[in-house]
């Protein structure tokens, strides 16, 4: 390693002060959102009095508060975890008995991958709980899971397949070249990453997605006639039109693009079609449209892969600082690569700092939804949108009193008395 430049000290500080402020601030604005969404609870805000129910909106207002609530328990098992693994010698433990007694046997690299489906199996057990108390308790509370435990085990054996059969080729091809790439390695293993992202976006939608949920063409042919209108007048072209049983795991409804350029397929979920009705279907689809049109998706996905870049830059200047091992608790190998541990110790710190750009991320994000809006009413009618929103809101019990500072610092999409506002101010 060099010689050290980032103190050991300092690293400890900075781990210390980013963990206590991002778990206040997450505590303050979800106690903020709960007291604001728990006293606008008895009325229904006024732009919504003729289309939401009453009981309808307190059901909003008590699954968000149940969801609010269930994440600040989360949030502080994630804290105490993160110490655990850091500060308190978690990883630092598990490994130094992988060293031990695994390294003779599978070699550096095996080791490494060793170490790196470990800690994933750990944290996996952890979160075991909240995962199962969020879907089988709070979800089903509310009417919203439809999964059986069968098939959510299901559901749990092919994501951990997947993830061994994925994840491990391009994991096993990253530390090689941490490893074998020189002190340039970080733009090798930056190039392998955004290739493979890429791939998945075109594999994705024909080789995993049916693993999960099953894709049948739409049947309506009135209603593909419509969507097939509003796609050519878009200048839109995709490989089919499909629907998605949703129903199967979830009453929540959506629709939604997938895929990388000709592979794109436009998905509806059951539930979003029993729902809307024709008109409506298309507004939505054209709000989905005008992502594309005005090229938010590319943005994002250029954004994200220079946020990447700098991020693999700046492991592959902490991974060799010793500060950086032993500040966050880690005593690094003498007799065996310490790549994966910098790779688990950057994930590990990484979403402390990004926890502090969310709100410009969802300025971003909100403002793109605007003008998806404002396309959507250029060619489909703006008043089957603001239905279809309505609907939605109601359908998947999402509140109409947020509080405004929480929206600001979470929320990608506006909340629906601005959005629906917007709207209102469109030509007709």
């Amino acid at each position: 390693m060099n010689t050290p430049i980032v103190p050991a000290e300092g690293v400890t500080l900075a781990l210390a002060l980013l963990l206590v402020a991002s778990l206040l601030v997450k505590f303050w604005l979800a106690s903020r959102q709960v007291r604001h969404v728990a006293l606008h609870r008895g009325q229904v805000p006024a732009p919504f009095a003729d289309t939401i129910t009453l009981e309808s909106h307190q059901r909003a207002a008590d699954y968000t508060i149940a969801k609010l609530r269930l994440g600040m328990v989360s949030n502080a098992v994630g804290a105490v975890v993160l110490l655990g693994w850091t500060l308190l010698g978690g990883l630092d433990a598990l490994n130094t008995w992988l060293v031990d007694a695994w390294l003779p046997t599978l070699g550096p690299l095996g080791y490494q991958l060793a170490l790196l489906a470990a800690f994933s199996v750990i944290g996996a057990v952890i979160e075991l709980p909240l995962e199962l108390w969020n879907t089988f308790r709070l979800e089903q509370r509310h009417g919203f899971n439809r999964m059986t435990f069968k098939l959510w085990l299901g559901d749990q054996l092919k994501g951990t397949l997947l993830g061994v059969a994925i994840g491990g080729p391009i994991a096993a091809l990253i530390l090689w070249l941490m490893g074998a790439a020189g002190s340039l390695w970080w733009l090798w293993a930056w190039c392998a990453w955004t290739g493979f992202s890429l791939l998945m976006m075109v594999i994705f939608p024909t080789l995993i997605a049916p693993l999960f949920n099953k894709f049948q063409p739409l049947q309506d042919e009135a209603l593909k006639a419509r969507v097939e209108g509003l796609m050519q007048r878009c200048g839109f072209a995709s490989k089919g039109l499909f629907v998605m049983d949703g129903s199967r795991r979830s009453a929540h409804g959506n629709a939604y693009f997938t895929g990388l350029g000709a592979a794109k397929r436009v998905v509806f979920f059951d539930t979003l079609l029993a729902r809307l009705n024709p008109g409506e279907v298309e507004a939505v689809l054209a709000h989905e449209l005008g992502h594309f049109k005005h090229k938010h998706v590319l943005k994002r996905m250029i954004a994200l892969f220079a946020i990447s870049l700098g991020a693999f830059a700046l492991l592959g200047w902490l991974s060799q600082q010793l500060g950086f091992y032993v500040g966050l608790g880690v005593r690094p190998n003498l007799d065996a690569p310490n790549d994966a541990l910098a790779l688990l110790l950057f994930m590990m710190v990484v979403p402390l700092v990004a926890f502090f750009a969310a709100p410009l991320m969802a300025i971003t994000s909100r403002r793109d939804e605007f003008q998806a809006d404002a396309y959507a009413c250029a060619h489909a009618q703006g008043s089957d949108l603001a239905r279809a929103l309505v609907k939605l809101y109601d359908d998947n019990a999402s509140t109409l009193t947020p509080d405004p500072l929480y929206v600001r610092f979470y929320y990608s999409h506006p909340p629906a008395s601005e959005r629906l506002a917007a709207l209102r101010t469109q030509p007709a």
